[in-house]
């Protein structure tokens, strides 16, 4: 019994331990659970009180570091960017100016070029990086795309640089030409010679500043402010009435076919312009006795019909080089031609400007020596929609088809205007 009872008594003290060990080990994991771990500190309510509220509102790219240099927070905009990649800041000068803003907690601010993922092309992105503490252990990054703000400055530099030339060269002129009649006073005839030429470059300069005007116009005004359906056979034949002297000095045959009745919502105005820029540029650049064809039909689209105009001529054409460019303020395939035609190279910029303005575009087709289709496309008003006939538009009919082209230079002329 003194054996039995032994062993009983060592069984308890045993299961006391046992219950007393099991019960520091569930205290010890309680405990071990609820402190901070190197973890739950990169989760989001590491970040003081507001600041993702803040973050999230931002127009900036924002990225929060730890002590670590591990992102504790980063906007979609940030990975967009590429500015951060598995979980770390991808870019070394804004981790370098992280570190030294986490060693001394003072801003700074750079400008830095940084190159574009996955498009393979060589322009490179500008931003501009801005680190500040965030609390006593977090950095905040701000990065913001200056990529925009700088081409945009760039074509304003350009615009000033090329207006300035051109208006150089024939006020330049006007003062040469006034000089030489001056001097030629007792030469009739060599004062009339140079009134003729002063005649021309005043006519080019009123030009030039008119359509400057225009071009600051499409860009700033809202054109659907004033907008009204736009006949389109009325637009084809102002046109066509605005290039008539150039084209029967010429020779060239201005032919207007195609769909009749369709209507255009918009400015009356800008498209006037857009319109009639086209065709004078139709006529400026084919050669004589050649054929120049407008045309107008609808299609089909998407987002509701549309309603293309196209101006096709058989002149020298455009080269693929070219094509990408000729929408440019100022830029001309051929300067010595443009300025013999008296070209500003701003018309097809108004005309592109014109048909973004009103939810359109312009596109080309060209093959050199064989001419050039200049196509505006444009929302139909809807007014002029047949109810239960909707349009119909082969596959090969598409925009931008080969056979768009052919189809426009090969529509029966009903009105042929010499």
């Amino acid at each position: 019994m003194d054996v039995n009872a032994a062993v009983a008594a060592a069984a308890a003290i045993a299961g006391v331990c046992t219950g007393v060990i099991a019960m520091l080990a569930f205290r010890w994991s309680e405990r071990d659970q609820k402190r901070p771990t190197r973890t739950s500190l990169h989760t989001d309510p590491v970040l003081p009180p507001g600041v993702d509220t803040v973050l999230s509102v931002l127009r900036s790219s924002a990225v929060v570091l730890d002590e670590a240099d591990s992102v504790v927070k980063a906007s979609s905009a940030a990975y967009a960017l590429g500015l951060v990649r598995g979980g770390k800041l991808a870019v070394e000068p804004m981790l370098q100016m992280a570190r030294d803003t986490r060693r001394d907690g003072e801003i700074r601010q750079v400008e830095l070029d940084l190159p574009r993922r996955g498009t393979g092309r060589g322009d490179a992105l500008a931003v501009s990086a801005r680190v500040a503490p965030l609390g006593s252990r977090l950095v905040l990054l701000l990065v913001e795309d200056l990529t925009e703000a700088r081409r945009i400055e760039a074509v304003r530099r350009d615009f000033v640089a090329n207006v300035s030339h051109e208006l150089k060269t024939p006020v330049g002129a006007l003062s040469l030409l006034s000089e030489a009649v001056m001097d030629a006073s007792d030469d009739p005839e060599a004062v009339e010679r140079f009134a003729g030429r002063m005649q021309i470059e005043a006519t080019r300069l009123t030009s030039l500043v008119q359509e400057l005007i225009d071009l600051s116009r499409v860009q700033n005004d809202d054109p659907l402010e004033d907008a009204e359906p736009v006949r389109v056979d009325e637009l084809v034949a102002e046109a066509i009435d605005r290039c008539r002297q150039p084209a029967a000095t010429k020779q060239i045959t201005m032919a207007a076919g195609g769909t009749a009745d369709l209507q255009i919502w918009g400015n009356r105005g800008q498209l006037a312009a857009a319109l009639g820029n086209l065709v004078e540029n139709a006529v400026n650049y084919s050669p004589a006795r050649t054929r120049v064809g407008i045309a107008a039909r609808r299609v089909a689209a998407p987002g509701g019909d549309l309603i293309e105009v196209a101006v096709t001529d058989q002149g020298i054409g455009i080269s693929d080089k070219d094509k990408e460019r000729i929408f440019e303020r100022f830029y001309r395939v051929d300067p010595a031609r443009s300025r013999a035609t008296g070209g500003t190279g701003l018309g097809l910029a108004i005309v592109k400007h014109v048909a973004a303005s009103h939810g359109g575009e312009v596109t080309v087709w060209s093959s050199e020596g064989q001419g050039s289709t200049f196509t505006l496309r444009l929302p139909e008003a809807a007014a002029t929609r047949t109810p239960g006939k909707p349009p119909v538009r082969d596959e090969d009919d598409a925009p931008g088809s080969d056979r768009t082209t052919t189809a426009y230079a090969s529509i029966p002329a009903p009105e042929v205007l010499p």
